[in-house]
């Protein structure tokens, strides 16, 4: 993270999103927000990826098949832009977000818009030493995850994507 007065900023945005107000809120808010500029700007501009690196998820949904767009923040990995990490953090609410399961049920079958390109990627979902191996990295690149998952019974998912 930036130091001076950018690094104060994203402080300052960690806090405010490890709030239970922001949990309430943010998910009516954010995502609306997201796919509305997403769609006016043809896949160029993602509101929320200002603070964080976004992506907006494209998967058939696990019960009626339609298509489900999701924006979502995620954590890039590597340098040749081939994996992305995603957190099934649903803000700290309880309940996986209906997403995750869209991705368990469907994972060959996602399709992401990063940087407004299309990508066909394939989904997995971290388990065991691979999880909490990500979920500290997770930990780091955002740590508002820590307050999520202390506020929740489930563990969070987490997944790889990784193009097809």
């Amino acid at each position: 993270m930036a130091g001076g007065a950018d690094g104060r900023a994203v402080r300052a945005v960690q806090k405010v999103s490890s709030t239970r107000a922001f949990a309430k809120l943010a998910p009516h808010v954010v995502p609306v927000l997201d796919r509305t500029v997403h769609r006016l700007t043809r896949g160029r501009v993602l509101p929320s990826a200002r603070m964080l690196p976004g992506l907006v998820l494209t998967v058939p949904g696990a019960r009626t098949g339609r298509p489900r767009v999701t924006p979502l923040a995620c954590m890039p990995e590597g340098e040749a832009e081939s994996t992305w990490i995603l957190v099934g953090s649903n803000f700290g609410r309880t309940g996986h977000p209906a997403w995750t399961a869209n991705l368990l049920a469907r994972p060959d079958e996602a399709v992401i818009s990063w940087r407004g390109r299309s990508i066909p990627v394939r989904a997995r979902l971290l388990e065991g030493a691979e999880r909490e191996e990500v979920w500290r990295v997770a930990l780091t690149f955002w740590p508002p995850y820590a307050a999520y998952q202390a506020r929740v019974e489930r563990q969070i998912r987490l997944f790889r994507l990784e193009r097809r």
